[in-house]
């Protein structure tokens, strides 16, 4: 990654700041940082007095069973972001297969190439489904042939990163492309015909909205801090979103979060589960296969200490009460 990732000893953030092509962001990055911070100024509130029991982390979701609630999140175009040692194709032929194995799902991604979205969809084929291709908000013609790629594909669900409209590369695209009304989306919904998961979403009006459209399932995501610096980290609004949607669909959050303990965190606060995309990047780009592997058991390993430790045996007994949150 030399010349592309500045390679931190911890990824915060504040090393690649507005640094695009590549890891960091479009602005001066200040959202990036913001996330991770974030995550890291909620402490644990540690119980030990408990009957002890054996940790269950796995999960469902759309009727799949999951060894924990962790997803590889989407990521495309690698070679121009992260380096030349894989292009999409490659990179996804390690990170979903490898995913898979460890009894979770990666998230693809999407670019201006098209081959990225056939090559992802390939990859996901074969491996009976298990992967979710992720969309860019393209105009309808597009939105409609890379559909049809995820249908052939047989994911299980199918994603749209609506927060990408900020992208350079989208906001000047021809034919037009970016945010979608609530009425273009619930068509895109319909005819996804499969479980719809509605990426970047901020505030409890937008979850609802994406409710509306008969989204499945909701990520809180500011596209990882890239895309509009000034806002809140995701950490600051899942919360509240959780709240809005009152368990009526799914909430998944992403950036910043980079343990086991942020995704303890983030179960707490309401989310059902968590995508990591940079993790997931260095891990591929460091040691392949065995690198997704060892970090799936990292975190699924970190998670579950941490569940033990604040007296939670299973996802389902993770509260809000086991959060500290500092007062300033």
């Amino acid at each position: 990654m030399e010349g592309y990732c500045k390679m931190c000893p911890v990824c915060n953030g504040r090393g690649c700041r507005n640094q695009i092509p590549g890891p960091g962001a479009k602005g001066t990055g200040d959202t990036a940082i913001r996330n991770y911070d974030k995550w890291k100024e909620i402490r644990i509130n540690m119980d030990t007095l408990t009957e002890r029991r054996e940790v269950c982390i796995g999960t469902e979701l759309f009727g799949r069973k999951f060894s924990a609630p962790v997803f590889a999140g989407p990521v495309g175009a690698v070679n121009m972001h992260y380096g030349e040692k894989y292009n999409d194709l490659q990179y996804n032929q390690i990170l979903v297969p490898a995913c898979g194995e460890k009894g979770i799902a990666a998230f693809t991604g999407d670019g201006m190439d098209p081959q990225v979205m056939i090559s992802a969809g390939q990859v996901i084929k074969s491996v009976q489904g298990c992967g979710v291709p992720t969309i860019k908000p393209w105009n309808k013609e597009m939105i409609d042939e890379k559909l049809r790629i995820a249908k052939e594909s047989g994911a299980f669900a199918v994603a749209m990163d609506v927060d990408a409209a900020g992208l350079p590369f989208l906001k000047g695209f021809q034919p037009p492309a970016g945010s979608k009304s609530v009425a273009e989306l619930k068509k895109i919904i319909a005819d996804a015909e499969a479980p719809f998961i509605v990426k970047g979403i901020m505030t409890p009006q937008a979850a609802l909205k994406a409710k509306e459209a008969g989204a499945a399932a909701i990520v809180v995501s500011n596209h990882g801090g890239r895309v509009l610096d000034q806002c809140p980290a995701t950490a600051e609004v899942l919360g509240e979103i959780c709240d809005a949607v009152a368990g009526e669909m799914k909430v998944l959050v992403d950036g910043g979060i980079r343990d086991g303990v942020d995704v303890f965190k983030a179960l707490a606060l309401g989310a059902d589960g968590v995508l990591m995309a940079r993790p997931f990047v260095n891990a591929v780009y460091l040691e392949g296969e065995e690198g997704v592997k060892k970090l799936v058991d990292r975190i699924s390993a970190e998670l579950a200490d941490t569940m033990a430790m604040c007296g939670a045996y299973s996802l389902s007994e993770i509260s809000r009460h086991m959060l500290y949150f500092p007062k300033n």
